[in-house]
């Protein structure tokens, strides 16, 4: 058995579990998530939790087993608490700014980048403290899509090795490399 597929997944009060044919549906206070099933692995929804099981014992259904089994998980854990990635962007002028369902960020280019919010994601931008910076927050019950709408929104303008300037995670930290020196022998 998989170490992670054999736990059964707890369902908290107030979230229902189904499995109607081939999709897994998961509704809770924050809203609905989805989950298209494979074949090979089976899903038992009992009182007030969820178990995973396989077909076989072949490599890639146990693979698929422990995946499914931390897929439930973080829809149970999506749908009752949500998650949340918090960004920061750094440089002097470097700013973004909510227009609608539409992210604008000014990082140095000679345009604004707009990028589009997909639906199921909400972002908040606190009062700016500094000059230097400025931090965003990105939420969602869907933890694979706030993961991935992140990542896009950092590779707008990923950080730079030497003044460190770009998006970045607010706890990521940017190794920076020391610039060119100039004559110190000749």
């Amino acid at each position: 058995m998989s170490r992670v597929g054999k736990i059964p997944v707890p369902v908290p009060a107030g979230v229902t579990v189904t499995v109607p044919a081939e999709e897994i549906v998961v509704k809770g206070p924050k809203g609905e998530l989805r989950q298209k099933l494979v074949p090979g692995v089976k899903i038992n929804v009992e009182a007030a939790e969820v178990k995973v099981t396989r077909d076989s014992d072949s490599k890639p259904h146990r693979a698929l087993h422990g995946l499914y089994r931390a897929l439930i998980q973080n829809m149970v854990v999506g749908v009752t608490q949500g998650y949340e990635k918090r960004m920061r962007i750094v440089g002097t002028g470097y700013r973004v700014e909510l227009k609608g369902k539409v992210l604008q960020v000014v990082a140095g280019f000679s345009h604004p980048i707009d990028f589009e919010i997909p639906n199921g994601i909400e972002i908040e931008i606190p009062k700016a403290t500094s000059r230097e910076y400025m931090d965003f927050i990105i939420r969602g019950i869907d933890k694979q899509l706030v993961g991935e709408v992140c990542a896009k929104i950092r590779r707008i303008r990923p950080p730079d090795l030497y003044q460190g300037k770009g998006i970045r995670f607010t706890d990521e930290h940017v190794r920076r490399l020391e610039g060119k020196s100039f004559g110190a022998g000749k």
